[in-house]
């Protein structure tokens, strides 16, 4: 653990390495692990000196996966597509049997 950190965090990390190492990791790949996720929570929460120049987007927008929020329906003709995920406009194109879509990007 980096200095630094309080016990709260101390326990935090114990608490991920013992887990990941139930579930068969290996104690360094599960050190590893735990040392990350907590890293990781304290820059978020603001408990580094700096936040290390990463990502300045927000917790909630890097997840991957996270979906569109929004009622309309994606087969609506026209309009702008700029809130729909790729992963609906695929969906979409194999509703419509469009071919070649699995190599085809948002735009």
């Amino acid at each position: 653990m980096p200095k630094g950190s309080g016990s709260k965090r101390e326990r935090q990390y114990e608490h991920i390495k013992e887990s990941a190492e139930e579930r068969g990791a290996s104690t360094g790949r599960a050190k590893e692990m735990a040392a990350r996720t907590v890293n990781k929570q304290r820059s978020q929460s603001g408990e580094t000196k700096s936040s290390g120049g990463g990502s300045s987007k927000s917790p909630s927008s890097r997840r991957s996966g996270s979906k569109s929020s929004g009622g309309g329906s994606t087969s609506s003709g026209g309009g702008s597509r700029s809130g729909v995920t790729r992963d609906e406009l695929y969906e979409e194109a194999k509703r419509k049997g469009i071919e070649g879509r699995s190599s085809m990007n948002k735009q």
